[in-house]
C-alpha cells in the first residue's frame, strides 16, 4: 500500500467515525415518546435529517480546504467531484429539516405551517439567524448546478459560493440554543462543537495560515507578461525557494494578484512550463471572466497564491509501460508542456494538439522545442469535430499503440470526455487515464 492509498483510508475511516458518533447522538437523545405518534415521529425524522446534513456539509468544507495530504492522496478533481455530489444531498437533508419540523410542530399545536414558521423564526434562539443561512445554503446550493453555473462569471459565482461558510456559521448557536440533543446533553454539545471547532481551525489553517504564510516566504512577484496569440498570455513570476513547495508539471495553483479587479478573487491556472526554485509560468486564456484583464498586471505585481493541487503528473504514468499519449485542447496543451519535460528519458511520447483555427495553436514553439529535446513527436490537429473526432479509430492513426500506452488529456470537457470513451473502447483501464478538465474549482 502507497502512502497515498494509507492517507485516503485513514481519512475515510475517521469520515465513518465521525458519521457514526453523529447517529449515536441522535439515538442517545430519543426517547419511546418521540416514536408514538406520527407528529413526534415527524420531529425525530427532521432532527437526524439536521444532524446528518450538517455532518455532510462540514465535510464537504473540509474536502474542499485544501489539505495536503488529501489532496496528494485523493487528487484534487475527484475532491471536487465528490464536494459536489455531497452538497445536494446535505442541501436536501436540511431542507427536509425544516419542512419535517414545522409540519411536526405545527400539527402538534394545530396551527399552519406558515404560522408556525413565522413562530419559530422571531421567537427562538438564533432562529433568525439559522434561516438566513439556510436562504445562503440554498443559494449556493442552486448556483452550483452546472447550467446555472455555466451562465455566471467565475468572479460571480466564486463569491456566492463563499456564502456556504455564512451558512453553516449562522446555523450553529440555533442547534445548540434550541436543539434537545444537546440541552441537558453536555458531552454531545461538546462533540458537535469540537466537530465545528476542528473544520473551522482546518479551513483557517489551510486556507489562510498556510498562504500567508508562503506569500511572505516565497515573496512571488510577475516578472514578465508574454502575448501567445489566440487571446492567451503567459505570466511569469519569480520568487525565492519556490522547490520548498514540491510543484510538478501538470499541477495547478489558485492566484490572486495584487492590483484592482484582481486581489479578491482567485482563479485556477496550471503551470505552463517545468517549474524551477525561481520561477513559475502559467498561460491564461480570455474567458471574459476578467482573464482578459491579466496581460495589464504591472511588473513587481504581488502574488498570492494556493496549492500546487492535482495529481495530474508524471508521478502517476505506469512503470515499466514506456509510452505516454498527452492529449491537448486549446490551452490544454499549457499544464501538458509542464508535464512533458518530467518523463524519464526512456518514455517514447506522443503528443496530439487539437485546436478548430490554426490561430488558436499557442505555445508551439516551446512545444517544437521540448518535442526535439526530448524525441517527442507532436501531431498538430486542425479542424472542426468531424475532422478529427477524437475517436478510437481517429487517434490510432496518429499513435497506433494508442492501446498499450498511458493518456493523459487536459482540456474541454468534450475532448476529454471523448479521449475517455476511445481510451476504454480500446481497452485501456481506468488507471491509465489521467485527466484534467477545465471548470469551476470549488472555492
Amino acid at each position: 500500500m502507497t502512502r497515498a492509498e494509507a492517507h485516503s483510508r485513514w481519512a475515510s475511516l475517521i469520515l465513518g467515525i465521525g458519521l457514526g458518533l453523529t447517529l449515536g447522538v441522535f439515538a442517545k437523545t430519543t426517547t419511546h415518546a418521540d416514536l408514538l405518534w406520527p407528529y413526534p415521529i415527524i420531529i425525530s425524522l427532521s432532527r437526524i435529517f439536521a444532524l446528518v446534513g450538517t455532518y455532510l456539509a462540514l465535510v464537504g468544507l473540509v474536502m474542499v480546504s485544501r489539505i495536503s495530504w488529501i489532496e496528494k492522496a485523493v487528487g484534487h478533481d475527484r475532491l471536487i467531484f465528490w464536494h459536489r455530489k455531497l452538497g445536494p444531498y446535505s442541501l436536501m437533508l436540511i431542507g427536509l429539516h425544516v419542512l419535517l419540523v414545522s409540519l411536526g410542530y405545527a400539527g402538534n399545536d394545530g396551527s399552519r405551517i406558515g404560522g408556525e414558521i413565522w413562530h419559530f423564526t422571531w421567537t427562538y434562539d438564533w432562529m433568525l439567524a439559522a434561516t438566513v443561512g439556510f436562504l445562503f445554503f440554498i443559494t449556493a446550493g442552486i448556483t452550483s448546478y452546472k447550467k446555472v453555473r455555466k451562465k455566471m462569471s467565475y468572479e460571480t459565482w466564486w463569491t456566492v459560493h463563499l456564502y456556504t461558510y455564512l451558512a453553516i456559521a449562522l446555523s450553529f448557536m440555533h442547534q445548540i440554543r434550541t436543539g434537545p440533543m444537546f440541552i441537558g446533553h453536555p458531552l454531545n454539545q461538546w462533540y458537535w462543537e469540537g466537530l465545528y471547532i476542528l473544520a473551522g481551525s482546518i479551513v483557517l489553517f489551510w486556507r489562510f495560515i498556510v498562504p500567508i504564510y508562503r506569500f511572505y516566504r516565497h515573496d512571488l512577484r510577475i516578472h514578465g507578461i508574454v502575448e501567445e496569440g489566440a487571446g492567451m498570455v503567459s505570466v511569469l513570476m519569480r520568487g525565492r525557494d519556490l522547490d520548498r513547495m514540491q510543484a510538478q508539471g501538470g499541477q495547478f495553483f489558485t492566484w490572486r494578484f495584487f492590483k484592482a479587479g484582481h486581489i479578491w478573487v482567485s482563479h485556477p491556472y496550471s503551470l505552463s512550463a517545468t517549474p524551477t526554485n525561481n520561477e513559475f509560468k502559467i498561460t491564461v486564456k480570455n474567458l471574459g471572466d476578467g482573464s482578459e484583464s491579466v496581460r495589464d498586471l504591472g511588473l513587481g505585481t504581488r502574488v498570492f497564491f494556493e496549492g500546487p493541487y492535482g495529481v495530474f503528473t508524471a508521478r502517476k504514468v505506469t512503470k515499466g509501460l514506456g509510452h505516454v499519449v498527452l492529449v491537448g485542447g486549446g490551452v490544454g496543451i499549457a499544464p501538458l508542456l509542464a508535464l512533458m519535460d518530467e518523463f524519464d528519458d526512456s518514455v517514447e511520447i506522443d503528443v496530439l494538439f487539437r485546436v478548430s483555427t490554426e490561430e488558436e495553436i499557442v505555445l508551439n514553439r516551446e512545444l517544437d522545442v521540448l518535442a526535439r529535446k526530448r524525441d517527442a513527436t507532436v501531431h498538430y490537429l486542425v479542424g472542426s469535430r468531424k475532422k478529427h473526432p477524437m475517436t478510437a479509430k481517429d487517434i490510432m492513426q496518429y499513435v497506433p499503440a494508442f492501446r498499450y500506452c498511458d493518456v493523459y488529456v487536459c482540456g474541454p470537457t468534450p475532448l476529454v470526455e471523448a479521449v475517455r470513451e476511445a481510451a476504454a473502447a480500446c481497452g485501456v483501464p481506468r488507471e491509465r487515464f489521467h485527466a484534467e478538465i477545465f471548470e469551476f474549482h470549488a472555492s
